[in-house]
């Protein structure tokens, strides 16, 4: 079954995604991994255009919802420079958990294929994309309240900054 993914005639627009690690293992709780989505998310914004307008890395997932002129080259850069950075970082830490994310000899694939893109298409949506990331560590039981994650948009501290949202 081909993956969901950004329409190319719609690559200028305004998304909901999500990027989910392969079969959902567990790896951004260490090793400092949060910090490589949150430095990739931070230059995306200062380099490449990317408004981030609500973020919420989980420990095997992470949710955005963004505006870009090129939706499916941030996509494509992002998933890419990530996935380099957690290689290395793996084979520094963790060189064992590389043989979960090999697809074949000396090739790994930390992302799952699809991004599962929702064109965020009225005011209503985007509002409730936005409750739903950020709420999304409080359903998993992480924190009483979605503040208090610390890699979400929701915390006033977060070290990754976002654009404000204009209704």
């Amino acid at each position: 079954m081909p993956s969901i993914r950004i329409p190319r005639d719609a690559a200028s627009g305004f998304y909901y995604l999500t990027f989910t690690v392969r079969n959902w293992y567990y790896i951004f709780d260490r090793h400092n991994r949060f910090d490589i989505l949150g430095n990739a998310l931070r230059y995306c914004r200062e380099n490449k255009g990317l408004r981030l307008y609500a973020y919420v890395f989980m420990l095997n997932h992470m949710h955005l919802v963004v505006a870009s002129h090129d939706a499916i080259g941030f996509v494509r850069d992002f998933k890419s420079h990530t996935s380099k950075e957690l290689l290395r970082n793996m084979i520094a830490t963790e060189p064992h958990v590389l043989n979960l994310f090999e697809v074949e000899k000396g090739r790994h694939e930390f992302w799952a294929r699809t991004n599962m893109p929702k064109a965020v298409e009225s005011e209503g949506f985007l509002l409730q994309k936005v409750e739903y990331v950020h709420n999304n560590p409080v359903r998993k039981g992480y924190v009483k309240r979605p503040e208090c994650w610390i890699w979400s948009s929701a915390n006033p501290e977060s070290d990754v900054p976002v654009d404000p949202l204009q209704v």
